[in-house]
């Protein structure tokens, strides 16, 4: 698995972070910006990041902007993208359980990176179930996004 990574100028100094928390676990990942806290806009980040990961079934996104939600909504415009905005390990990890989620959303402001540790450690654990019902509401999502 290889993760690629984003944030806007509000999430760079925690992705400065996460990225040495990868190291650590010796997990590759891509860098695709921003490179300093100097004010962006976060859907040309998380797009171009987010369409990486619906390139490549074995690449997942982890995007950090001040609350997570911003590059979440811009993310979930790519077709093939599910991703969550997780607040703590049960959220990451029932987004994986439940709904295969590809892309995790991370909040850079205001947030202890122990609980940031946690939520990503728990997400990249954590498999998709594969029950039947879950796969059929994925196909429904999938079906739905053909359609646009």
């Amino acid at each position: 698995m290889k993760i690629i990574l984003a944030s806007d100028h509000a999430g760079f100094r925690l992705k400065e972070k996460v990225k040495a928390y990868l190291k650590r676990k010796k997990i590759e990942f891509e860098d695709f910006g921003t490179d300093s806290t100097k004010l962006v806009d976060y859907p040309d980040f998380a797009i171009k990041a987010a369409k990486k990961v619906a390139e490549n079934k074995d690449y997942r996104g982890i995007l950090i902007c001040g609350t997570g939600t911003g590059m979440v909504i811009a993310a979930n415009k790519v077709r093939g993208i599910r991703a969550v905005a997780a607040y703590d390990a049960y959220s990451a990890k029932m987004s994986r359980v439940d709904n295969d989620t590809n892309v995790l959303g991370l909040r850079g402001r205001f947030f202890p990176f122990e609980k940031i540790e946690k939520i990503i450690s728990v997400w990249l654990k954590t498999p998709f179930s594969s029950e039947p019902r879950h796969k059929k509401r994925l196909k429904k999502i999938a079906q739905y996004e053909g359609e646009r």
